[in-house]
């Protein structure tokens, strides 16, 4: 993509960002601001960050892993998980793989670290708002890994760009490992009516009209993951 055509579509993205640091959130701020991306909202705690996320309605949440009131994590799954089309990316100091799958499972469609150079924060927020995926070039390597030692039949195998959220998705996994509607309900410690919403929502999203063909569908995305792996740009996107 030629850099006009990039910028032209960088314009009119609507971000939150969520830091405890207020010299952090100003810093990120001008370099957004500075490149045609509009900061919509700040919050300093993973609380506030949910509930602006909500109000706000922004295509993009640039998010610490570690905040106050509410973790990273339990806030990016309410994030998504209220508001499937907001897409989150965590900019962290963190650099443990371990948090950086966890923020990813948690439903995340980003990664990067903060030694990430300024200049290329545009482009990645460019990028997760049309639906693509970026992670810090040393992470790839850790997805990799992790696709290599996943489970035979690619059990537990989950897209980083998906319509699903995560917790479809742990409906999905379940049923997908032969357990009824009644044994995802313990599992999980939710209603029987809940656990019926998130498998019909997430049929709904894949397009067939039932159990069988959900399950079906799930196991196809999978392998096409797997197939396509996280080095193809059309997964994910990768930044230095």
């Amino acid at each position: 993509m030629r850099q006009g055509e990039a910028a032209a579509r960088a314009v009119n993205v609507r971000v939150l960002l969520a830091d405890q640091d207020p010299l952090v959130r100003r810093v990120v701020r001008d370099a957004l601001a500075g490149n045609g991306i509009s900061v919509i909202a700040e919050a300093g705690d993973g609380r506030e960050a949910v509930d602006l996320a909500s109000r706000c309605n922004p295509d993009v949440v640039l998010m610490d892993l570690v905040l106050p009131e509410l973790d990273g994590p339990t806030a990016i799954r309410r994030i998504v998980s209220a508001s499937p089309l907001v897409r989150v990316v965590v900019l962290t100091a963190a650099k443990d793989a371990g948090a950086g799958i966890t923020a990813l499972k948690a439903g995340a469609s980003g990664y990067v670290t903060k030694d990430v150079e300024l200049s290329t924060l545009p482009r990645i927020i460019t990028a997760v708002a049309n639906g693509e995926a970026a992670v810090s070039r040393a992470f790839v390597s850790v997805l990799i890994d992790r696709l290599r030692s996943a489970p035979e039949g690619n059990a537990g195998l989950r897209p980083v760009r998906s319509r699903l959220t995560p917790r479809e998705w742990e409906v999905m996994d379940l049923l997908c490992g032969g357990l009824s509607l009644d044994d995802v309900t313990d599992v999980l410690v939710v209603s029987s009516e809940t656990a019926r919403s998130h498998m019909q929502r997430a049929m709904r999203k894949l397009g067939v009209h039932s159990r069988e063909a959900a399950i079906e569908a799930v196991r196809e995305l999978r392998a096409s993951a797997a197939a396509v792996g996280p080095q193809d740009d059309t997964w994910i996107a990768t930044v230095a």
